[in-house]
């Protein structure tokens, strides 16, 4: 006969044991995250293709204009392969920003019935976008051999700003996910920021090229940007010719790392809440 299990009620307990309970949950975690993933692609006719669609046509057409017509520096990689290297976190970024936004909203039924650390949503969000964006590697890794580029021992760094890349998600997506939860406006403000980010983000050109055109004060006001850090260190992996500006990268990374505590902040400030609001 197994032994009685003691319930212990205790106030506050959820708030002192709530980094602990994030690790007590990790199996719900990971059912989340695998539902969404299939979810993601269901009753779609190519399926899981799209991760590499989606962003291949970004990079052919941004390649096409901005390399063909406007003949834009490529800091002496084929175009494509740097506009490739700057596509992919983007897409990462910005699919992980606009998942994790809607995550709470999109579980609203779970949210009301039971108690787990709600950051268990965003973050499992998080991994989905991961997933794509693994499977879009394979872009990046066709178009190096179409033009014969060998990868250095920079490559493998690579995970760092991959996990940089996750971090510099998870703190705007957090900040969004609390937001739209009291504020639904955020909905329509969201594709918005991802649309108009697309483009003040160094995704079709290179960072080195705003400073040849403006100098330091061009790179420095580029950098306040958080993903700008996770795309030059991408290309500085990736493209053995690309230089890492390390100014800019330490500014752009502690920015991301300062959102990521806000966004944290935020969320667990209002996190009590979201049963009640949403």
């Amino acid at each position: 006969m197994s032994a009685p299990q003691e319930l212990i009620i205790e106030a506050g307990r959820s708030e002192a044991h709530y980094w602990r309970d994030l690790w007590r949950y990790r199996e719900l975690f990971g059912f989340l995250a695998w539902r969404d993933i299939l979810v993601r692609y269901k009753q779609t006719v190519i399926g899981v293709a799209w991760a590499v669609i989606r962003p291949l046509l970004t990079i052919i057409i941004g390649a096409g204009i901005f390399g063909g017509l406007a003949n834009l520096p490529s800091d002496g990689v084929p175009y494509p392969v740097m506009v490739c290297a700057g596509t992919l976190p983007w897409f990462f970024f910005s699919s992980a920003l606009s998942e994790s936004a809607s995550s709470l909203v999109g579980n609203a039924n779970l949210i009301s019935k039971i108690y787990f650390p709600r950051m268990i949503l965003p973050a499992s969000a998080v991994v989905v976008a991961f997933v794509d964006f693994a499977i879009s590697l394979a872009i990046l890794a066709g178009l190096m051999a179409w033009y014969h580029m060998w990868p250095t021992w920079r490559l493998l760094t690579l995970p760092l700003f991959i996990l940089l890349a996750f971090l510099s998600a998870m703190g705007p997506g957090l900040l969004f996910t609390a937001l739209n939860v009291k504020y639904r406006d955020f909905r329509y403000i969201i594709p918005f920021v991802v649309q108009f980010g697309q483009f003040v983000s160094p995704v079709f050109y290179s960072t080195t090229a705003i400073q040849e055109k403006y100098g330091d004060l061009g790179r420095t006001l580029v950098a306040i940007n958080p993903i700008v850090g996770v795309i030059d260190g991408f290309r500085w992996a990736i493209c053995g010719t690309t230089q890492l500006h390390w100014e800019s990268f330490v500014l752009s990374t502690t920015l991301s790392l300062l959102l990521l505590v806000v966004g944290v902040w935020y969320f667990r400030k209002t996190e009590k809440t979201f049963a009640d609001v949403i």
